[in-house]
């Protein structure tokens, strides 16, 4: 899926989510906490919506989830608006 990996080339470089990472350093986390990472790639997938065709109809808003999470981890102050809810942080086990 094209907007899994372009979600992913964004989250790698630090252009993920701008303007809500904006200045937010997450790409230190990378190597040292790579649960956040996976978590952020999780919330991007579980909020994203496909159509009947198969074409991605919300992958903005995916993003911007995923983004407000990430800066939440890294800035504790920040208020993610609204909460997130417990399908969109859900980690589902690989498939077998």
């Amino acid at each position: 899926m094209y907007e899994l990996r372009l979600f992913a080339f964004w989250l790698a470089n630090g252009t993920l989510g701008l303007p809500v990472l904006e200045g937010v350093p997450y790409l230190e986390l990378m190597g040292r906490e790579p649960s956040a990472i996976e978590q952020t790639m999780a919330i991007f997938a579980n909020v994203l919506e496909v159509d009947e065709r198969g074409q991605v109809v919300n992958a903005r808003a995916a993003q911007q989830r995923a983004a407000q999470y990430l800066r939440s981890y890294c800035d504790p102050s920040y208020e993610v608006v609204p909460p997130l809810e417990d399908w969109e942080v859900e980690l589902h086990a690989p498939a077998v």
